[in-house]
């Protein structure tokens, strides 16, 4: 699995995400690149901002039981797999907006560094290693950059 801390994996992703157009069509799935540049977002904004309602102690509970390593494994996601109802971006969204906003969020993410995400509180799944945060944030972007051709 590549590392999306190293600066070179981060500036691999944006050019990848700089081949996106406003027309791109995915491979599989029915989101378009706009939907899902902002579902890609929603990670990120489980981390850096206070947008999204923290699942319960039952529900957590559940998440880390249930989901947790399927998400934070180096086991690539199969096409068409369904996500979770916070993930779900129902309307068009600004394709130039929702793309500087994941590049941002994946240059600050790599600027903090792995150190900064050691043990760090996951919205879902309580405290990861850095590794596990590494896993769930790069294979979920390349997941989705594969589903766009680039």
């Amino acid at each position: 699995m590549e590392n999306i801390f190293n600066a070179a994996v981060t500036a691999e992703l944006v050019s990848r995400l700089n081949k996106l157009q406003p027309d791109s069509q995915p491979l599989w799935g029915k989101m378009s690149v706009s939907q899902m540049l902002a579902h890609c977002n929603v990670t990120y904004e489980m981390v850096y901002e206070d947008k999204h309602p923290r699942p319960n102690p039952f529900l957590k509970f559940m998440l880390k039981l249930l989901v947790k390593k399927y998400v934070v494994n180096e086991k690539p996601y199969k096409q068409n797999a369904h996500t979770a109802s916070q993930f779900m971006v129902p309307d068009n969204k600004s394709f130039e907006a929702e793309k500087t906003r994941l590049i941002n969020y994946l240059h600050k993410t790599q600027q903090l560094g792995e150190a900064h995400f050691e043990g760090k509180d996951s919205h879902s799944f309580g405290p990861l290693t850095s590794q596990e945060w590494n896993n769930m944030f790069y294979k979920h972007l390349n997941h989705h950059l594969n589903q766009f051709g680039v």
